[in-house]
């Protein structure tokens, strides 16, 4: 296997408050360039579930939502799309991406990413792990997922 860079680079601006990272992008993801691109990825309708609004422009909506959307491994090997596959991890600059930004807490999606978040990852800013949205964490039905997740938009919204 080859070691693949990350093919696109971080939703962000200035105003971003909170920053949500999952581990590498799924094959799909690769393929059309964007976060949770694979529709069998919850990642988007708990989003809308939880802003209470239709996401027709998801880049639009993180900005209009000051969210920052990456992942935290740069470069990796990677079998199609499996966390459980992932090795020889290079770490994207996440304390640099927060610099110059309003993030004020970064959340993680699924256990990869938390975990590698917590071995590779040193900033001052708070880490809340997230459960993934995977259709792999097919336990959690769409409700609860978006029950967890409705911590994002406490901190997205908060001045």
């Amino acid at each position: 296997m080859e070691i693949l860079e990350h093919p696109f680079g971080p939703i962000v601006r200035n105003d971003s408050r909170v920053l949500i990272l999952g581990s590498f992008p799924s094959v799909v993801s690769r393929e059309k360039s964007f976060y949770y691109a694979n529709a069998s990825n919850r990642f988007w309708p708990v989003m809308s579930m939880i802003f209470e609004e239709d996401i027709t422009d998801r880049k639009e909506f993180c900005y209009r939502h000051h969210i920052a959307l990456w992942d935290v491994i740069r470069s990796c090997t990677i079998k199609g799309s499996y966390d459980s596959s992932i090795s020889n991890v290079t770490v994207n600059d996440i304390s640099g991406l927060a610099e110059n930004t309003q993030i004020r807490v970064i959340f993680t999606t699924g256990n990869t990413a938390s975990a590698l978040f917590d071995r590779y990852v040193r900033t001052d800013i708070p880490h809340i792990s997230l459960p993934s949205t995977s259709s792999a964490n097919a336990r959690m039905k769409l409700p609860d997922l978006a029950e967890k997740y409705r911590i994002v938009k406490e901190y997205a919204e908060k001045d």
